[in-house]
């Protein structure tokens, strides 16, 4: 009998230690997703600038897998991923998804041989269609970036009205949303749609990259909950050539 009680004594010991052992063990890091959904306007207007678009949204892939060197950003690790849409009219809305959910850091290079511009600028009709492939997908954090050089003229499916209750639902998610003016100025379509004007900036030929490039650290700042929001500040503003696109338009 004293045996037995000496067995069960050194389990019960045994086991108190596991369990004081269990209790210190790390906690796994936590791991959040954020995607980013760009939408890309492809209109014909978009020619003389396309290849720049294009290498704009590839820098924004890059930047999106990690942390700036030098530059790390509050906050645990963190999911990504991209969506990319482009859109233009030709005989109604034509919305092509180039690439879906891609993992940033296996991104394959956007080129003209996956688009070419053309057509007019549905641009409402686009806004519906990346609200509603990002709610499939229904990720708890996401940015919707909308870069466009001009205005709506074609679309059929939605007004302004219909394009804003979409983004309407977007921001009722806590979602991000911003429009880039790709040499474009003009934001009154930006305006109907609920965007303020802290979202809105206009981007200059030859700073593309590099803004993308930015936005793309703020979409992760915001992913990681370092950030309540992706804004644009002064310094965006003139790293953009902002000014020098609204004196080149008139504005």
């Amino acid at each position: 009998m004293k045996f037995m009680n000496s067995l069960i004594a050194a389990a019960a010991v045994i086991a108190l230690g596991a369990s004081a052992d269990a209790k210190v063990l790390p906690k796994p890091a936590k791991s959040d997703t954020v995607q980013s959904y760009i939408l890309l306007d492809r209109t014909g207007s978009m020619s003389d600038i396309w290849e720049e678009a294009l290498t704009s949204v590839n820098a924004y892939a890059d930047s999106f897998a990690a942390d700036a060197p030098g530059a790390e950003i509050a906050g645990g690790d963190i999911k990504t991923a991209v969506t990319l849409a482009v859109f233009d009219h030709q005989d109604g809305l034509q919305f092509d998804v180039l690439r879906d959910k891609v993992d940033p850091s296996k991104w394959t290079k956007v080129s003209d041989a996956d688009a070419t511009p053309r057509g007019m600028t549905p641009l409402y009709d686009a806004i519906g269609r990346i609200v509603s492939r990002a709610e499939a997908d229904a990720p708890e954090k996401a940015v919707i970036v909308i870069m466009t050089d001009g205005m709506e003229n074609s679309s059929t499916e939605l007004t302004n009205q219909g394009a804003k209750a979409a983004l309407d639902r977007a921001r009722a998610r806590g979602w991000e949303v911003v429009f880039l003016g790709a040499e474009f100025a003009s934001f009154g379509d930006a305006e109907a749609v609920g965007m303020s004007a802290s979202k809105t900036m206009a981007v200059g030929e030859g700073q593309m990259s590099g803004s993308m490039n930015d936005l793309a650290q703020k979409a992760r700042a915001y992913g990681k909950g370092a950030a309540p929001a992706v804004e644009f500040t002064p310094e965006d503003r003139a790293k953009a050539d902002e000014e020098g696109v609204k004196e080149r338009q008139g504005q």
